[in-house]
């Protein structure tokens, strides 16, 4: 099997009430650990790089991870730009064989965010790539995206149904109150989710798939893994997986998930060398990270996003 755009993946969880994984990967240990997970579950999968990840592992060493996970698996997978803050980006993606890219141009103006998105599904379409566009803006740190608390916004409903008829995106990304990076809220400060909000904008766009950025949830014991083995990470507060789960059920069909990974693996191989300080060989403790990665993606598949067996 080919990679697959999220099309006909959207369509499917829209109606199935789940929602898919859009994982971010950095290494071969990452992509593997994913691709095994959702190959047992029997869940589609949307793998995602962003800017950062594809200049660090380059563009080249990606397209064949990926394309070596579809022949392992057997899986349908989507590859995905993440955050793609530029008309080149997004068009050396597509024509390298990002089968999806997203076009944040949520820093912008209404019209100006319109013009640079319709752009780029204009470009993308043409070559039978999928585009996700975005309106309002998530609060937080992650890779190249670094967005103050007080330039956060949410998403206006009244202003979706024209974005999309606009610009002719595949799905849009909203801003009902998750945040990029691990620590979401202060200390006392209670998650929500604004589901009024996605309410709204389920009935101005039925049908039409919802995209979640900055929806990490990073367990506990993980933090207290890492500070166990030499770290000093304060408690990772995210949004509440219930939350997730009931989002995944509305018109949400793509969850983004980050975070969570990458705390995981650090906290396994944290572990490993501290108790084996005499290995020295990556192929012992990256293991560790692997089955980590696998074992919150089999989670976060069977219990946040609802999409074991849809395959």
């Amino acid at each position: 099997m080919p990679l697959v755009t999220t099309k006909e993946m959207f369509a499917k969880a829209y109606e199935g009430g789940y929602a898919i994984g859009a994982f971010n990967v950095n290494n071969m240990e990452i992509v593997q650990g994913i691709t095994e997970a959702a190959m047992l579950e029997r869940s589609p999968v949307i793998l995602q790089v962003s800017a950062g990840a594809r200049k660090y592992a380059r563009h080249n060493y990606i397209m064949k991870l990926v394309e070596a996970a579809v022949l392992e698996t057997g899986l349908p997978i989507a590859l995905h730009l993440d955050h793609g803050d530029s008309f080149e980006i997004c068009r050396s993606c597509v024509d390298g064989g990002f089968t999806s890219v997203m076009i944040d141009g949520s820093k912008y103006g209404f019209e100006e965010n319109i013009a640079l998105t319709k752009q780029v599904v204009e470009y993308a379409h043409a070559r039978g790539v999928t585009v996700e566009g975005e309106l309002g803006k998530l609060a937080g740190i992650e890779d190249d995206v670094n967005v103050a608390d007080a330039d956060a916004q949410f998403t206006n409903p009244a202003e979706v149904e024209e974005f999309v008829s606009r610009t002719g995106v595949d799905s849009l990304a909203i801003a009902i109150g998750t945040s990029h990076g691990a620590y979401k809220f202060k200390p006392g400060q209670k998650p929500q989710l604004r589901f009024d909000i996605l309410e709204k904008i389920q009935q101005r766009l039925p049908g039409f798939p919802i995209v979640l950025h900055g929806s990490s949830s990073v367990p506990q014991e993980y933090v207290e893994m890492v500070n166990k083995y030499g770290g000093s990470m304060p408690d990772a507060i995210g949004i509440p997986e219930e939350m997730l789960r009931q989002a995944s059920k509305m018109a949400v069909c793509k969850i983004n998930i980050d975070s969570d990974l990458r705390l995981c693996m650090t906290a396994a191989v944290r572990k490993h060398l501290a108790e084996h300080p005499e290995h020295f060989d990556p192929r012992q403790y990256l293991a560790d990270g692997r089955e980590a990665i696998c074992s919150i993606v089999r989670h976060k598949i069977r219990d946040v996003l609802g999409s074991s067996n849809a395959i």
